[in-house]
């Protein structure tokens, strides 16, 4: 025990330099903190198809129209964004509302335990962070979600599996309404044909989209920059995990209820050995040691693409389902400047694998208004089901994407269904991710110090295993209620 301590307290010091590394802006998965710019309402039209979809749901009177929702962004619409068919529904149906409960990234989890502890509980909480499971049900932070939802009706069947991957004591503790992708590769296609490099989207769909084919583009671009250029093959806070979970491989699973530490498994040890071997070359990654720890410019995501100066940002697609005017760090939108394509597969693998997330909430303990999230969930579950059209006209109208990037996140949807990689490592504990930040980004760590990926484990991987089987013993040890 001691001797797992002594490992365990050496990992973390080394991470206070590498906390700082991957220190971003006050944002997480494209979730701003606070805005005060109004959203955009749903046309006449649309709310009358949704309106079409109430009788597909169960006809109850809340007692309580009212869930708070406790987050760092707001469901409600703001900032340019358009009203979600779901919350439309909420309201119709229910005659629903969401009073948004304000917290920051950096917070949330501070604030949901004093409010718990309170007896001043919100309702629901975002789990599409993947980082609330486990620790927030030894926690005891949420509840689970059985007595509220039926995960075994026809309304449930499409995500009871993902739902399954959530269970604790034989609770389910996700509502999981969607499986999406963590991150696409999204570049701009000024840049692609200035440089006259092959466009990502037709090696995609050529299937010549691999991890050698995107390190010769990165070379090239690098290469051929005017000194002075200050070109960046890769930008981001992102791409060391987009890269790693290309794999198909996790760094921390969960099977049968446990974590499961998989540094060692082959998979992992190629990708990380094919990182190591991509920050070679001088100026693969925009160094942010150099920009206070931030991305190109002021930190904002996606600046350098619409510059033409970096060649890929790996991030989530919030980064570029948003108005025009937010979307111009990565390029003119409208002009048909910005594409994306899912992450290059391993050369010696058939399979697109694609780092996942589940679009999903947890019920926070002791909400006041179970009733009311169960009715939203079911709500979100309708209107995701039958507002295909809907949702595909918002990113053609009014975030004025192409057909071939809606074709682009059908597909890369579609295949985050079949081939989904979850990482639980954000759901253990603090200290697991402090230590996790120093392992993922070991041999891609910007502003020089990298490390083999032999090295990393060899002064990491027993701290790890100490942290996973603590977290284990206290799921075996928490009493079922």
């Amino acid at each position: 025990m001691k001797t797992m301590k002594k490992l365990l307290a050496g990992s973390l010091a080394l991470t206070l330099a590498a906390s700082l590394i991957s220190c971003g802006p006050s944002k997480k998965e494209g979730k701003e903190e606070a805005t005060t710019k109004p959203g955009v309402d749903l046309s006449e039209e649309d709310k009358e198809t949704i309106s079409e979809l109430k009788d597909q749901l169960p006809d109850i009177e809340l007692e309580n129209k009212e869930l708070k929702w406790l987050a760092h962004y707001d469901i409600n619409p703001t900032d340019g964004a358009v009203k979600s068919p779901g919350l439309e529904l909420f309201e119709q149906k229910y005659g629903g509302k969401i009073k948004w409960v304000q917290t920051t990234w950096n917070t949330r989890y501070d604030d949901l335990a004093s409010q718990v502890m309170g007896k001043n509980s919100p309702d629901f909480f975002p789990a599409s962070d993947m980082d609330t499971f486990p620790k927030g049900a030894i926690k005891g932070m949420f509840d689970p979600i059985d007595d509220v939802i039926d995960l075994d009706s026809d309304l449930w069947q499409e995500t009871k599996a993902s739902s399954d991957q959530f269970l604790f004591n034989g609770k389910h503790y996700v509502a999981v309404i969607d499986v999406s992708p963590n991150y696409v590769c999204v570049y701009n296609t000024t840049t692609i044909a200035d440089n006259g490099l092959d466009d990502p989207a037709e090696l995609f769909a050529n299937d010549e989209w691999t991890w050698d084919k995107f390190k010769d583009m990165i070379d090239d671009f690098i290469s051929s920059g005017a000194e002075g250029s200050d070109r960046a093959g890769l930008d981001g806070y992102w791409y060391v995990k987009a890269i790693s979970e290309s794999c198909g491989k996790p760094m921390i699973g969960l099977e049968d209820g446990k974590l499961v530490n998989y540094m060692a498994d082959p998979q992992i040890e190629k990708v990380q050995n094919f990182m190591y071997e991509l920050q070679k070359q001088s100026g693969v990654v925009f160094d942010r040691s150099s920009n206070n720890w931030s991305t190109r410019g002021d930190g904002t995501t996606g600046e350098g693409l619409g510059t033409y100066q970096t060649l890929f940002i790996p991030v989530g697609l919030w980064g570029i389902e948003c108005s025009v005017e937010n979307a111009k760090p990565f390029g003119d939108v409208e002009a048909g400047e910005i594409m994306f394509v899912p992450m290059p597969r391993d050369p010696d693998s058939d399979t697109y694998y694609i780092s996942s997330r589940v679009e999903g909430f947890n019920l926070c303990k002791g909400a006041p208004n179970p009733d009311g999230f169960a009715a939203y969930m079911n709500c979100l579950m309708v209107a995701k089901n039958n507002t295909q059209e809907i949702t595909e006209k918002t990113l053609t109208e009014e975030y004025k994407w192409n057909q071939d990037m809606v074709d682009m996140k059908n597909k890369i949807h579609e295949m985050a269904l079949a081939n989904p990689v979850f990482d639980f490592q954000s759901g253990v504990s603090s200290e697991m991710d402090a230590l996790m930040m120093t392992v993922s980004q070991a041999t891609m760590v910007t502003g020089g110090g990298a490390t083999t990926w032999t090295e990393c484990r060899s002064a990491n991987e027993k701290a790890v295993d100490f942290l996973i089987n603590e977290a284990n013993t206290k799921i075996s040890d928490t009493p079922t209620e």
